[in-house]
């Protein structure tokens, strides 16, 4: 097998301190792209996700954990122990990249944190993932993905127009930090390669969260007053929601422009496009709530199935809503690998895909989240420490 098609990250070395989350959703992908990623976990306990359960695979393997720990080793180790220590720095010393999402300045203490371990692999990338940065008033504070959606004012766009305000259903500014943090970390191996020199990556969720506001936070900054609460409703675009055909079936009407606003008015029969109040997109915003009345009256009149034909048909985007079970059973995301099995690695556990698709050095499944401590004795074995010495650090609990 060529190194291309080993992934496109294969021989880099990644040590990943982090856990729950948002840490392990960025050495995932990096694991997906072929990096070799050793995770570091507490003796006995290891990841807490590991306990959040139910439900689990027939192994006892909790589908969180299941979530985002593929294609990694499991090494237990306590760094609070010297060493424990000292086995995390010998890794460090070969390693590319640390992971790590504990809070800022936890790891000094143990002499894990960047600029002590940088004085010995000045090319080591150091990616630190934290509730609100390395920096500012509220640096020290702790950060959980609940708490920042409310802080950043994305739970205050999100939910019913009249109703409280809503988190979105996954924890997505955990994953999108991650993903921030993924996207560092690959912009500091190229310019590792211009100066032979790492850096720290220093991501938040606060920062990311805010990141996400996108158009709505820029409707803010533009204009001064404060986003309201929509539900399904979209700010800047009408119709662009959710309606009801016949019998409360839902389905999504996404008119984008003013073209196809006027392809929606020949289906439904009706000249809305030539009012003075529709014409224009800035129109319809303006008179939003007189529009989408009509609408509704007109979808009620028949089913879901017979909308999302015909709209689909004049080239009118809509979808229907489906629940998770339809969603990973479409064809398409089958088509495109998004539910992996791992029965050929004698595991039952089922996972999400990743949705990069490289043509040349694609992402690949190679192993099932790991077993607690399933790779301590072979990453320790691979340091130098034989099996009499393994055995004394077993049982002095420090792996």
């Amino acid at each position: 097998m060529t190194d291309m098609a080993k992934g496109a990250l294969h021989g880099i070395k990644v040590l990943d301190l982090s856990r729950v989350l948002a840490g392990p959703s960025c050495t995932q992908i990096l694991a997906d792209l072929g990096a070799d990623v050793i995770k570091v976990e507490r003796p006995d306990i290891g990841d807490e996700t590991r306990h959040w359960a139910p439900p689990t695979f027939s192994d006892d393997t909790s589908a969180y954990y299941a979530t985002i720990n593929r294609n990694k080793k499991s090494l237990t180790v306590d760094i609070t122990t010297p060493a424990g220590q000292t086995i995390i720095k010998q890794l460090i010393a070969d390693s590319d990249i640390v992971v790590e999402n504990f809070k800022v300045g936890g790891l000094k203490k143990y002499g894990l944190d960047y600029d002590s371990l940088k004085q010995d692999n000045p090319r080591l990338i150091y990616a630190s993932l934290t509730g609100f940065g390395q920096t500012g008033p509220d640096a020290a504070r702790p950060g959980y993905d609940y708490i920042i959606q409310g802080l950043s004012g994305l739970m205050s766009i999100t939910g019913p127009a009249d109703g409280e305000p809503h988190k979105v259903g996954v924890a997505v500014v955990d994953l999108f930090a991650g993903l921030q943090l993924t996207i560092g970390i690959q912009a500091a191996l190229i310019a590792r390669e211009t100066t032979g020199l790492g850096q720290q990556v220093d991501v938040a969720l606060l920062d990311s969260a805010l990141a996400m506001l996108a158009n709505v936070g820029m409707n803010h900054l533009a204009s001064g007053q404060i986003p309201p609460r929509l539900g399904n409703q979209h700010p800047n675009i009408v119709p662009y929601q959710v309606f009801a055909g016949q019998g409360e079936q839902h389905f999504i009407l996404a008119c984008g422009n003013d073209s196809q606003f006027a392809k929606l008015c020949d289906v439904l029969a009706v000249n809305w496009h030539m009012d003075e109040h529709f014409t224009t997109n800035p129109q319809r915003v303006a008179n939003r709530e007189l529009l989408c009345d009509e609408l509704s009256n007109k979808f009620a009149e028949q089913p879901r199935s017979y909308w999302l034909e015909v709209l689909d048909k004049a080239g009118i985007p809509c979808g229907a809503i489906h629940n998770v079970a339809e969603a990973l059973a479409m064809p398409q995301a089958l088509a495109r690998e998004m539910v992996v099995d791992f029965a050929t690695q004698g595991s039952p556990v089922r996972a999400l895909g990743n949705p990069i698709k490289l043509s040349a050095s694609p992402v690949t499944y190679r192993t099932p989240p790991p077993k607690l401590s399933e790779h301590t004795d072979s990453t320790l074995a691979d340091l130098g420490y034989d099996s009499d010495m393994i055995a004394k650090l077993k049982a002095d609990g420090i792996v």
